[in-house]
């Protein structure tokens, strides 16, 4: 009896078909892998590469009262932002309301801007609480003003008066949080501005 060689050469032949094109397709998704992992490294380099630079700067009015310079710096390749939301934000201590009291709740100590400046109450679309204007649009290496104030004590700080109140912020940056957006692209820029030395009013 002969051994059947043409059928054993047909089944190694189709098995090795069959790993060969099981390691290209392996390799092939290892590759789209690759080059998704790839992809994404340049997109998040890219949007790196593109944050806005702000150049900030607060010059006080008097009487309390100050403005906000907003300059878009940069970088040239960004050429623009449709929408930049600024909001003021609170110092590094938490603020929960331990003991309730008739004159004041939670949502007033929320609501309360605690720091030294808050924006201007009306002017830019700004609410009542002075955490930020309404959003605006700028070009790289144009800018524009937002006013601002100093902040007093809360309806509730019995005793404490505005000096003594701007007194706890002597030396502390005020804070502030820039959303921005161009498109669907979004960025989240944090930055202090230098807190003008408080006189109190004669």
């Amino acid at each position: 009896m002969s051994f059947p060689w043409g059928e054993l050469t047909a089944s190694v032949t189709a098995v090795a078909s069959t790993v060969a094109a099981y390691l290209a397709w392996r390799t092939s998704v290892r590759s789209a892998a690759t080059a998704d992992t790839v992809a994404r490294i340049e997109d998040e380099r890219w949007h790196a590469d593109l944050t806005p630079q702000f150049l900030l700067d607060l010059t006080e009015t008097g009487r309390g009262q100050a403005l906000l310079d907003v300059h878009l710096a940069g970088p040239d390749a960004l050429g623009h932002l449709d929408s930049i939301s600024i909001v003021v934000g609170n110092d590094d201590r938490d603020h929960e309301l331990l003991h309730p009291e008739p004159n004041v709740t939670q949502a007033d100590i929320d609501a309360f801007v605690w720091g030294p400046f808050k924006f201007s109450h009306g002017a830019d679309g700004t609410d009542e609480h002075g955490r930020g204007p309404e959003p605006f649009d700028l070009a790289v290496g144009t800018g524009t003003r937002r006013a601002m104030q100093r902040t007093r004590p809360g309806h509730w700080m019995t005793g404490k008066t505005p000096g003594t109140w701007q007194g706890e912020y002597v030396g502390k940056p005020i804070r502030l949080v820039l959303t921005c957006r161009r498109g669907n692209e979004e960025w989240v820029v944090t930055r202090h501005v230098e807190n003008p030395l408080f006189v109190p009013e004669t």
